[in-house]
């Protein structure tokens, strides 16, 4: 008789990647923002994508939580049919839209960038 054990990896604690990426609107010019991409190990599931206070209103950090298996889809493939869908835009670019009550924001950001993110997410901590 085989037997198998699984033994699951430890994931990084947690991740924050700062990225530019791009509002697209109406506006024939697109605006550059900083955000944040995080994750915790605390939350294994979910990834944080947190923008700046001057986009927001209230005049706070807009932040957006989702499941991490959202984004990773997203990257091959249309996905999400709630507050946040996501796709591929070309080879080198990914698209997130954001539903709110107040309207929708669509952000571009760079493939590789949302992949070395989800990749670091998945890193063995380090002690």
């Amino acid at each position: 008789m085989v037997t198998a054990t699984a033994t699951a990896t430890p994931q990084a604690a947690s991740v924050e990647e700062r990225v530019t990426a791009r509002v697209i609107s109406d506006d024939p010019l697109y605006r550059k923002v900083p955000v944040a991409l995080r994750f915790a190990a605390s939350e294994p599931l979910a990834v944080r994508i947190v923008f700046p206070a001057d986009l927001s209103p209230e005049g706070t950090d807009n932040e957006w939580v989702f499941p991490r298996a959202l984004l990773e889809a997203g990257l091959q493939a249309p996905t999400g049919t709630g507050d946040v869908r996501v796709w591929p835009c070309g080879r080198v670019q990914a698209v997130v839209e954001f539903h709110s009550p107040e309207g929708v924001a669509v952000v571009q950001f760079d493939i590789a960038a949302l992949r070395r993110f989800l990749r670091r997410t998945y890193a063995p901590a380090t002690r």
